[in-house]
C-alpha cells in the first residue's frame, strides 16, 4: 500500500494529538526497484503483527531498515561532527558500537539491520521489539547465514515464517547447512 502526498497529509492531520509523532508515514514509492521486496516486508509485518496481537500486544511503531540505518549513522558520528579534524570516520570503538542502544546484532565486524522493526507493548505492559527480515532464494552463503544468525524473525518471500530467534527452521536451517 502506498499513500499519495494528499493521503499522507490527511493522515497526519488526523493523528492523535497525544501521540509523540514517532511513527513516520511516507508518500509514494521510495525505490521502484525494491517495490516487490517492500510488499514482501509488508506481508511479513502483517503476519508478525497478527502473532503479536494474538498474544495481547499493542503495536506502537514500525521502523523501516533505512530509518534504522539513518538513526545508527547519526549516533555513530554525533560526537565527531563538531571536531575540526573530523574526517568522516567515526572514532567510536568496536565495543561501543557493539553496545549500541538500538539493540542491533553485531558480528562479522558489522552491524546487521532487519528489514523492519516492530515496537510494541505486551499484555503485561512491558515494551519490546521484534526485528523482521524477509529472506529470498537469493540469500545464500554468508548473507544467508547472517540472516539466520541475526536472531531476526525471518519470513520467506511468501511471508511464511521460517525461523528467527533461537528456533531456526526451514530456509534458515538450509542456509546454515550450506556453510
Amino acid at each position: 500500500m502506498s499513500l499519495t502526498k494528499d493521503g499522507r497529509s490527511l493522515l497526519e492531520s488526523h493523528r492523535d494529538r497525544d501521540q509523540d509523532g514517532r511513527q513516520t508515514f511516507y508518500a509514494g514509492v521510495k525505490r521502484e526497484r525494491e517495490l516487490e521486496h517492500d510488499v514482501q516486508v509488508y506481508r511479513a509485518f502483517e503476519r508478525e503483527a497478527e502473532r503479536l496481537e494474538e498474544r495481547g500486544a499493542r503495536i506502537d511503531r514500525v521502523v523501516l531498515d533505512y530509518e534504522l540505518k539513518r538513526e545508527y549513522q547519526q549516533w555513530l558520528h554525533a560526537h565527531d561532527r563538531d571536531r575540526d579534524d573530523y574526517d568522516g570516520d567515526s572514532d567510536r570503538d568496536q565495543h561501543e558500537i557493539e553496545a549500541r542502544e538500538h539493540d542491533l546484532p553485531y558480528f562479522d565486524e558489522q552491524v546487521h539491520f532487519p528489514d523492519a522493526r516492530i515496537e510494541y507493548e505486551d499484555a503485561d505492559g512491558r515494551w519490546d521489539d521484534v526485528d523482521v527480515e524477509v529472506v529470498t532464494v537469493h540469500y545464500r552463503g554468508a548473507h544467508g547465514a547472517a540472516a539466520a544468525r541475526s536472531g531476526f524473525s525471518c519470513y520467506d518471500g511468501s511471508s511464511a515464517r521460517v525461523g528467527g530467534g533461537s528456533h531456526l527452521g526451514g530456509l534458515a536451517e538450509e542456509l546454515l547447512r550450506e556453510l
